[in-house]
This record gives structure tokens, sequence and C-alpha cells, in this order.
């Protein structure tokens, strides 16, 4: 599915209108996420920002864009804490009515947190996941209003998912 065409699957299933001032969160780790990311909300006009770890490429790529850094979490307990503690601040601060993920670690509090305040989650399943579901999109699967596969093999592991096709 072509990322314009994903964009208007996204306004019709969470029921977005472009005349509130809605606050979209793009939540994501570096990487083939984040391109993923952008693909995804690249025809979405709304007020955004983004939720990810502080490394060069990505401080470059996001240049003119709203970014919040967070401790990237990977497999840490304590960063986790730490990763849900800086997540909680900005969606405290920031207030978003949608959140878009495609993974991974670093974007599990914020929607998980984000869903608890009242946000719609739509979460894309990482392209690199062809017939094996990932563990973020295994713990977000049950919270997400919308949930998007890009192959149609991860339809077996995700009933009510929507299949989109490759945004790559």
């Amino acid at each position: 599915m072509l990322a314009k065409e994903a964009t208007e699957l996204m306004k019709c299933e969470v029921g977005i209108n472009q005349k509130t001032k809605t606050v979209l969160c793009v939540a994501c780790s570096a990487g083939g996420h984040l391109t993923e990311a952008l693909l995804a909300i690249k025809y979405v006009k709304f007020n955004r920002y983004f939720v990810t770890y502080g490394e060069e490429h990505v401080r470059s790529r996001l240049q003119g864009e709203d970014v919040c850094y967070v401790v990237n979490p990977y497999q840490n307990p304590l960063l986790h804490l730490k990763n849900a503690w800086q997540s909680l601040r900005i969606l405290i601060r920031k207030r978003p009515k949608i959140i878009v993920s495609t993974g991974a670690s670093v974007a599990i509090a914020t929607c998980i947190l984000g869903k608890m305040m009242g946000c719609k989650i739509i979460f894309i399943e990482t392209g690199a996941r062809v017939k094996t579901p990932s563990l973020t999109g295994t713990l977000l699967y049950p919270i997400s209003d919308v949930f998007l596969v890009q192959w149609k093999a991860l339809l077996n592991h995700y009933p009510k998912a929507i299949y989109g096709g490759p945004l790559l």
C-alpha cells in the first residue's frame, strides 16, 4: 500500500479530523524503523513530534522536526523504567491524540502510557518481519486501535491486523 493510502486509512480508522489541532506522536527506533515511520506519515499534515533516541544520523535526518529524545532501553529493565519516565513526561507535556509507531523497544512505553491517557495507537509492524511477529508488535497488538502488517503471512499471527503492503 502506498504511504498516501496508509494515511487515508489511518484517518478513516481512527477518526482523525484535519480541522482540529490534532497532535501526532511518532515513536520509533532509529534506522529502518525511522525510515518506515517517515514514509507512513509522509502525507500527514497534523502537528507532530517524534520520540526516538539521539544518534547522530537520527539528529541529522530529523533536522527541522520537533523531536524528543529518550534513552534506548534495549533489553535493560532499568533503562525501560527510565524510558517510561521520560515518555510519561513527554506525553503529559505534548498531549498527543494519536501515536504512530513502527517499533522497536524505544516506543513501547510511549504507546502503553499513551493508551492509558486516551491516545489512539496505530502500530505498523516492521517490514523486516515477514513471517514471524516482533516482540514489540506482540506487546502492542492488544492495545492498538489500528495494527498494520506489511506481509500477508503475518495475518496468521495478528488476525485483526490490516494488510497494507510494504512501505519500502
